[in-house]
């Protein structure tokens, strides 16, 4: 088989980076050739990972790029905040067209792997006569649920945000309300995102197929659904966190942490085994100081020991005002907060945990997986409230906190006594312990997966064979 050569193009956010550089790990574990075209903002964990001994290539691109009205201190979709920059934001994205075209030229690959939010590559990789793999960073699941609610359209059939329906013609039964949809997709006025998606949907015409951050024996339902019911080409290769060394993964996922290490894993240390509720929302969500604070009043009735990483929203000038008055005080030596970034993995992996309260973005929900923890499924926008369902009601490895509203910034809303009766429920109700034995079993398929002769080394293997014999149609037609 010839050496392939795949370039990746990830989207600028901390959450589309991530599992996109460890696809690059993984394909150069096994032989391809991967270069990965960054931003400047993004371009260091690539430089990080080669210095690591991982040959892969990087080609770094000016963004914003020339032309555009961002303004030059915005490089991270994380850090926008108002419609206007969404807006310039989006449009910058396009823009990244011409230079990502100049330096497949240069580069002449066999395959490009492109992030969802960059529909263009479509047209780019078509003018190469190469084919376009899409990655939406996303579980089959919620795919499988978002191409069918697109299809059925269920929650024109309600008359209010809070009145039930059900999303029909799927391996399970499953509820929604309105409230828990993208807003502009409701809409039926065009709007920046509607056009966005339309985009990425009618690229799809113009797309190979999807690699998928998963692996059958979690999803298989909805994988199967996905290519035999949907008619879609994909490939579950993952999960990609675990295509990293140990050390790698803990220590390199993501930023710098913002708590000395060896803090943490003595305070985790020192309490007893399941024990302790970690609860974290990614890099994206943010929550209203009302918000912040019952979520506080909760985790401190319940009575059980925490680690919570707060962050300041958007709006929010002083991270050290975001609490209530002396709670810090009062749950010393019961709660660790961490402001800013965490070593996750680490925590995860750490016998002391017993639950993670996670918004339910899919690098998240996978870390979860991966560490066999159950989880307190809090999601706030994208896609989240799909992975919910899956963690609640497919692997039953969850409880849902109950939020139902889908807000892309301040998300308010749940009281603390919520809070209080999830982390009672997934800690110390009656079905703990079987959730518990589920998350751990998921945690073996995880590893056996990626193993040699495993569902995603297969399926990788068989994605390889693909692409070295492929042969554009317009190339074929012309033959």
């Amino acid at each position: 088989m010839k050496q392939l050569h795949i370039v990746l193009i990830p989207a600028m956010a901390q959450g589309h980076m991530i599992p996109m550089l460890e696809m690059a790990k993984l394909f150069t574990s096994r032989g391809i050739k991967t270069t990965i075209i960054a931003t400047p903002a993004f371009a260091g964990p690539v430089t990080k990972s080669r210095q690591s001994g991982h040959d892969i290539g990087l080609s770094v691109t000016d963004f914003p790029p020339k032309g555009s009205s961002l303004p030059d201190h915005v490089a991270s979709f994380d850090q926008i905040s108002t419609p206007d920059l969404v807006t310039k934001f989006l449009r910058a994205m396009e823009l990244l067209q011409g230079p990502v075209e100049t330096i497949l030229q240069e580069l002449q690959p066999n395959c490009v792997v492109s992030d969802m939010f960059l529909p263009w590559t479509a047209d780019s990789a078509a003018k190469f006569g190469i084919p376009r793999l899409v990655f939406f960073g996303s579980s089959c699941f919620s795919r499988c649920l978002s191409e069918e609610m697109e299809l059925q359209k269920p929650y024109k059939n309600v008359s209010s945000d809070s009145e039930p329906f059900v999303l029909g013609g799927l391996p399970h039964e499953l509820n929604f309300v309105r409230s828990q949809l993208p807003p502009f997709h409701l809409q039926e006025e065009e709007n920046d995102f509607k056009k966005l998606f339309s985009q990425i949907s009618e690229s799809a015409k113009n797309t190979y197929g999807e690699v998928v951050n998963s692996f059958y024996e979690l999803e298989s339902a909805y994988l199967d659904h996905f290519k035999n019911v949907l008619g879609k080409k994909a490939w579950q290769i993952g999960p990609l966190l675990l295509c990293s060394n140990e050390a790698e993964r803990k220590s390199q996922r993501g930023k710098e942490s913002a708590i000395d290490e060896h803090e943490c894993l003595a305070w985790l240390d020192s309490k007893r085994p399941n024990s302790v509720v970690y609860v974290c929302f990614g890099s994206s969500a943010t929550f209203t100081k009302a918000q912040l604070h019952e979520t506080a009043a909760g985790l401190e009735e319940s009575g059980q020991d925490f680690i919570w990483v707060v962050r300041k929203g958007k709006d929010q000038e002083n991270e050290l005002d975001l609490l209530p008055q002396g709670f810090e005080e009062r749950v010393k030596g019961k709660g660790l907060i961490i402001r800013g970034w965490a070593p996750q993995l680490m925590i995860l992996d750490h016998p002391a945990i017993g639950a993670f309260v996670t918004h339910s973005g899919w690098n998240s929900t996978l870390e979860g997986i991966c560490a066999g923890v159950p989880m307190i499924t809090w999601p706030v926008f994208a896609e989240q409230f799909y992975n919910e369902k899956l963690v609640t009601e497919v692997l039953e490895t969850g409880v849902s906190v109950g939020n139902k509203r889908w807000m892309r910034v301040a998300s308010e809303g749940v009281g603390r006594d919520a809070v209080v009766e999830a982390v009672e429920q997934i800690m110390l109700g009656g079905g703990a312990a079987e959730m518990r034995r589920r998350a751990k079993y998921y945690k073996e398929m995880a590893r056996k997966a990626i193993e040699e002769g495993g569902s995603s080394y297969n399926s990788l293997n068989a994605l390889m064979e693909e692409l070295s014999t492929y042969v554009h149609p317009t190339k074929h037609n012309i033959n």
